[in-house]
């Protein structure tokens, strides 16, 4: 039978490894019918020769060759190429068939010289050609997806750089404009708010740094946040340290960010309020989890404080912790029974709740 080139360029190209002649003459008459081009290769060297060379689609491949099996060269084949392999094997011992699948065959059969045996090869052949495509599309898919996160990722990563350094500026300016005044109660609005501000910087910073997406250690964030305040605050007046003591929790990054503010409004309150000048003192940062929901406890020693009271400075602060500790939704409430002063936030780690 003679085709077009048109007609060869259509047909599937088979690929059929096996040392019987006569059954690989039958092979290309019978499957030629049915839309396919059939190859010989009447040895596992000839087969893998042939596949280097490209341009076959699927692979029917016997079991017993002259010398060798079927299975000898089978995980050569998978290795080289992409066309699937249908296992053709004329004995009905399972275990043949089961170690063939495990070496990569798509599919097997029983050999045969029916019409029917080659109809069954050919619906064979055409679903394994058809999982091998659906393999094939679902690789690029899942690479064009990991592509564009990556790229995202990279452009998330920069806005969180540009978001940092844009912050970090803001607080030289707000540094800078702090020592060209002369006013105590302006200089430590200003540096308050500068800390305020680091706060908020450290997170970006921490996402930059980190490459995350969305979320951030608390136990990393704060210990930064705390080194960063403490080396800020601590002088000979107040030669106070912090201690943080916390769970490796990941944690939102809009959580995370309102955290920081709470903690950094608590420990800036208790560097300054809590002991007397010049006396040393301990501040702790606790951090847990409790089931669904994360505690986070801000205590010291000193003088203890009175909720009730009326603000010290501006009233800036209290308002702060009120607006934040309402944004996370959470219980936060200072404990009256502490020697000292102890306040304590416990919120859903659950977005929405």
């Amino acid at each position: 039978m003679s085709n077009s080139s048109g007609d060869a360029d259509a047909l599937i190209h088979i690929l059929y490894i096996d040392d019987d002649e006569g059954l690989a003459l039958l092979m290309q008459k019978n499957l030629l019918r049915r839309g396919f081009s059939v190859e010989w290769a009447e040895s596992g060297a000839a087969g893998l020769a042939r596949l280097g060379e490209g341009g076959i689609d699927a692979v029917v491949l016997d079991h017993v060759l002259a010398g060798e099996t079927g299975l000898d060269i089978l995980p050569c084949i998978t290795a080289m190429t992409d066309p699937p392999v249908i296992y053709a094997t004329g004995s009905d011992d399972t275990s043949i068939a089961v170690a063939a699948l495990k070496a990569g065959a798509d599919d097997y059969m029983l050999k045969g010289i029916s019409a029917d045996y080659f109809d069954l090869l050919a619906a064979a052949l055409e679903q394994a050609l058809e999982r091998t495509r659906f393999r094939r599309e679902t690789a690029q898919a899942q690479e064009v997806i990991r592509q564009q996160r990556d790229l995202a990722e990279m452009l998330l990563a920069e806005v969180n750089h540009r978001i940092a350094n844009s912050l970090g500026l803001v607080g030289a300016l707000i540094r800078m404009q702090s020592s060209m005044t002369t006013d105590q109660v302006a200089i430590d609005a200003l540096h308050e708010t500068q800390m305020r501000i680091n706060a908020i910087a450290s997170v970006h910073r921490r996402l930059y740094t980190n490459r995350q997406v969305g979320s951030v250690q608390v136990d990393e964030y704060l210990n930064s946040l705390l080194t960063e305040l403490e080396t800020s605050m601590r002088d000979d007046k107040r030669p106070h340290r912090i201690v943080l003591t916390a769970q490796p929790v990941n944690l939102a990054t809009d959580k995370v960010i309102t955290l920081g503010l709470i903690v950094s409004e608590l420990v800036t309150n208790a560097f300054k309020y809590a002991y007397p000048d010049s006396v040393p003192g301990e501040i702790r940062v606790i951090v847990d989890q409790t089931d669904d929901a994360l505690r986070v406890i801000v205590e010291d020693d000193g003088a203890g404080f009175d909720p009730s009271s009326p603000a010290r400075g501006t009233g800036l602060g209290t308002r702060i912790l009120t607006a934040m500790a309402a944004s996370l939704k959470s219980d936060f409430a200072y404990d009256p029974g502490h020697d000292g002063t102890k306040a304590t936030l416990v919120f859903s780690l659950h977005e929405g709740k």
